[in-house]
Order: C-alpha cells, then structure tokens, then sequence
C-alpha cells in the first residue's frame, strides 16, 4: 500500500499537517519519558503511582494522533478488490458513497466524543489530579478531521466524474 501525500500540499493545511506531526512527536517522547521514569524508579523501589495510568492517557492520544495523520494522508488499509472489479461510472459512485459513509463515522465519533466528555468531566483519574475526561478529547478532532477528509474525497470523486462526463461529451 503506497501512502499518498495529504490533499493540503501547503498553505494553512500543510502547516496542519506539520503541526499534527510535531505534536505526534511530542507525545511519543512524553510516553517514552513516562514509561523511562516508571521503570527506573521501580528500579530502585522507589515506584512512582501516576505512570501506569499517564502511559494510558498518552497511548490514546498518541493513537487518535495517528489516526489523524493516517487520514490527513489517506493511508488507512483499504481492501479494494471488489471496488476494483466495477467499472467506470459505477466505481465512482460507490467509491463516492464509501467516502460519504467514513464522514458520517467521523461525525458519529466526534458527537459521541462529546456525549463522553460530558459523562466523564466529573470523574477524577486515580492517581493523577485530571478528570478521566481528557482521555477522550482527542476523539473529537479526530472525528471531525475523518468526517471532513471523507466530504473532500467524496468531493474530489464527484468532480472527477463531472470532469470525466465533460470531456466525453466534448463540453470542455
């Protein structure tokens, strides 16, 4: 599977892009000082409490940062052997409704990310002074970003199409 550069190129999406990568950077050298810093203390019987549960807040985050990234570049695994057995308009059209169903799965996600930010606002991790509900920020962007790359995709298919009507009916 070849990864496809994200459909910004530059301008105000690249810089996106960038910033989403540079916080993804972040995040993994702030969970491999986390889990560095836990199994060091243990080393020395010393454990500290709030690692264990940082690491976990940490991997969420970092695996919605992912997420982010995959979709921003469209390199989420798709299996296309039946889409690549349609032909033509067809294939387009289904590719279009595909795209249409992965944005109202964004849309899904983050108004549920919502729904849990509400539900968990009041409850305090264990041994962190953090509401339990930070885990689950990261569920909006990430929701949003996935509902808005399927609107664009969707779009770009049914310009495509437009595009290829045009030429054949020699419009263009």
């Amino acid at each position: 599977m070849s990864q496809q550069p994200p459909l910004s190129g530059g301008g105000a999406l690249g810089r996106f892009d960038l910033a989403l990568k540079v916080v993804a950077a972040l995040f993994v050298v702030m969970l491999l000082t986390t889990v560095t810093a836990g199994i060091v203390m243990r080393a020395f019987n010393k454990p500290l409490s709030w690692t264990e549960e940082a690491s976990g807040f940490l991997m969420v985050w970092l695996a919605c940062l992912g997420w982010m990234i995959a979709t921003r570049h469209r390199s989420h695994i798709r299996i296309r052997f039946f889409l690549d057995l349609i032909p033509g308009q067809p294939k387009r059209i289904t590719e279009i409704i595909l795209q249409m169903g992965t944005a109202v799965l964004g849309g899904v996600i983050a108004w549920q990310g919502v729904h849990l930010l509400r539900v968990n606002s009041d409850i305090e991790a264990t041994t962190m002074p953090l509401s339990v509900a930070w885990m689950y920020v990261p569920l909006l962007p990430a929701g949003l970003i996935t509902l808005a790359q399927g609107i664009a995709d969707a779009w770009a298919q049914l310009k495509e199409g437009t595009a290829t009507t045009l030429i054949r009916t020699g419009k263009v």
